[in-house]
């Protein structure tokens, strides 16, 4: 609000302010302390004093130039062009005649036509506060006029804070996981959250608990969500119905128990991004800490997302259990097996399990101890053993860049002919058919002279080749994705896609 603070400070004051956000941010009580601001009798100052007698009247709600209309049910246009005709008539007491409108947006095309017209147009001793949940709704003439604030939801950090302030200077004896709980209830609304706590408070006989505060959300207790998750991480679909039929016994509300688990599972998202992080949840610790070791964090993260989306699409189900039980069974249908860093997880299709495997013995054994290829003869050289020796280059050097690009046209005593492709051109330099004619010489044991023609046509060079068998196998691994029945259960369930450029084949 430095704008604000700003404008009080320098005298230029803006005529219009429109305050935007979602229920129980602070819309109106802010409209109402830039009422005070204006009309305080110190002056017009950021710091209302709050004992005169207009800072009294507006908090009182008996200010006389401070008009507040309620748009939802005053939608008519008769009804905007009443209120507007004393606009022109100077305050009675005041410096200004406020005018807050609430839910501004529930006005109708005609009222927003006679509210701009004094909007294009204001006396000078009239401030317009409009306040609403929905500005989409506002003409883009009136937000044109505006000096628009978007008020963000309170974090629940916040609210638990405000909450413990107002519980102990009550003399109310809380728990502090109940304050939690209403904090996470609120959903960012601290009028909402007020509001829960009088329930519970009522509710409790006046002590706010753990229990009271689950029993009257229709939440569950944290150990229970910590019991599912166990019988998850274990792949036992028998315990996890059973944790299911004991939920049931307390007739609880579904959606609130799968906002619980992914509460739960963003926790241990975050441990396992951050293993020393300290968490507000001082009880259960070391719960999260045993879950956080159990479960991968890919689990982690598809679980959370399998959860909130179970969550959006539970009224779909045919009643609510089944569809709470269709996201556990979900769950264990779809994570990934912890079976060790050294072998592949069985859910996963094959392609990607062979994309794990341990590495073998020959593929560790360095390179000095590779048992090297018989050299050939100039009397059984071929072109089928072209693509041999060009393997046998170390495959980054300038040598096998140029070779690969070459096909093998005879050999003559000592001189080496080979063809050149036209796409290979760019890599034909001094300096790498001299570094060709160095490996062509170890390879034949000979001192060999090197000629290189520029084929005409196109040729079927090694590196051609390897393309080719390159797309063949990307075609293959992609057919092996698209097939898979994970996957497939995957798109049809989650609408999910696979992003083609993610698909790679496995060299073998």
């Amino acid at each position: 609000m430095r704008a604000l603070t700003n404008a009080l400070v320098s005298g230029r004051v803006h005529h219009a302010f429109l305050f935007t956000g979602t229920r129980g941010v602070g819309k109106t009580t802010i409209a109402r302390i830039l009422a005070k601001s204006l009309n305080c009798e110190t002056g017009v100052t950021p710091t209302p004093c709050g004992v005169c007698s207009a800072c009294r009247e507006i908090d009182e709600g008996r200010f006389v130039d401070l008009i507040e209309v309620d748009a939802a049910s005053r939608t008519k246009v008769d009804d905007t062009r009443e209120l507007l005709d004393n606009v022109q008539y100077a305050p009675a007491r005041g410096r200004y005649k406020v005018y807050l409108i609430d839910e501004v947006h529930m006005l109708s095309t005609h009222s927003f036509n006679a509210l701009l017209k004094t909007l294009e147009e204001p006396p000078p001793h009239v401030k317009f506060l409009l306040a609403t949940t929905d500005p989409q709704k506002l003409p883009a003439t009136v937000l044109s006029r505006c000096l628009q604030f978007n008020l963000k939801r309170f974090p629940p950090a916040l609210i638990f804070k405000r909450l413990g302030e107002i519980a102990q200077a009550e003399s109310i004896d809380f728990e502090p996981d109940a304050l939690r709980l209403l904090a996470r209830s609120a959903e960012g609304s601290m009028r909402d959250a007020l509001s829960l706590l009088d329930q519970v408070i009522a509710f409790g006989g006046s002590r706010v608990t753990t229990a009271d505060t689950r029993t009257m959300l229709g939440t569950i207790d944290r150990a229970q969500v910590f019991t599912v998750l166990d019988a998850i991480a274990a792949r036992d679909a028998r315990q996890v119905l059973a944790c299911v039929d004991q939920l049931d016994e307390r007739a609880p509300d579904y959606r609130e128990v799968l906002a619980e688990l992914a509460a739960v599972l963003q926790k241990i998202a975050l441990l396992q991004a951050v293993a020393d992080l300290q968490l507000d949840e001082a009880e259960d610790i070391e719960a999260y800490k045993r879950l956080a070791a159990v479960l991968t964090p890919e689990d982690t993260q598809l679980f959370y997302q399998i959860t909130i989306i179970g969550r959006r699409d539970l009224e779909l189900a045919p009643d609510t259990r089944a569809g709470f039980e269709m996201v556990l069974l979900r769950m264990l249908a779809f994570g990934v097996a912890n079976e060790g860093a050294a072998s592949a997880p069985t859910s996963l299709p094959p392609a990607a399990r062979a994309g794990v495997r341990p590495p073998t013995a020959a593929s560790t054994t360095p390179p000095s101890q590779a048992s090297q290829p018989a050299r050939a003869s100039a009397a059984n050289m071929t072109g089928g053993d072209w693509p041999r020796i060009v393997a046998q280059l170390d495959p980054v050097s300038p040598a096998s860049q140029l070779a690969a690009h070459c096909v093998w046209v005879d050999k003559q005593g000592s001189k080496v002919s080979l063809q050149l492709s036209k796409d290979g051109e760019q890599f034909r330099r001094p300096a790498r058919e001299e570094k060709l004619t160095q490996a062509l010489s170890a390879y034949f044991g000979e001192s060999i002279k090197l000629d290189i023609a520029l084929a005409a046509a196109e040729i079927d060079t090694p590196a051609r080749q390897r393309q080719a068998a390159a797309n063949d196998r990307m075609q293959n691994a992609r057919a092996t994705i698209d097939n898979d029945p994970n996957v497939r259960a995957m798109r049809d369930i989650f609408g999910a896609t696979v992003q083609p450029d993610s698909v790679r084949p496995l060299d073998n």
